[in-house]
């Protein structure tokens, strides 16, 4: 079962970085906001007949957690309207290397401190020196779309 959560999540990186460029290069018509908001209409509509015909939990459950917990409805559409106004400008891989950066960052924070009864997992050496690693990554990744896109404008 953990190989094919790993495949479901290397499929869901897929599908996050062709959205992202879909997204991006659509924004430049239709607007970022504009984008942003037909994405999260066709992904309700898109759900709603998931859970009508496949659903197996308790949707006003919703009104029964704590509210703080419905924040992760903003967090998803604040992830997917930065998304949008970065691919277009920075590339995609600049924008999803920045974004594992991003959650490496918080998610050491979270284990570091056991926010949100995540496990508590002391921040050592190791998780230093992969967000410095990752950070290079950026930093040459970065530097090497800039040259690109200036030798296409050159």
């Amino acid at each position: 079962m953990s190989i094919l959560m790993i495949l479901f999540t290397f499929l869901g990186g897929i599908t996050l970085s062709a959205q992202s460029a879909i997204n991006g290069t659509f924004s430049r018509k239709a607007g970022t906001i504009e984008t942003t908001l037909l994405t999260f209409l066709s992904g309700t509509l898109f759900l709603a007949i998931l859970v009508l015909f496949f659903g197996q939990g308790n949707v006003l459950a919703i009104l029964e957690v704590p509210k703080w917990q419905l924040s992760a409805v903003f967090l998803g559409v604040l992830f997917l309207l930065f998304i949008i106004a970065a691919v277009p400008k920075i590339g995609v891989i600049a924008t999803n290397i920045t974004v594992i950066i991003g959650q490496l960052v918080i998610g050491i924070v979270i284990d570091h401190f056991g926010w949100f009864n995540s496990l508590v997992i002391n921040l050592d050496m190791k998780r230093y020196f992969s967000l410095l690693f990752m950070m290079i990554a950026l930093y040459f990744i970065y530097k090497g779309n800039k040259r690109s896109i200036e030798e296409i404008s050159a």
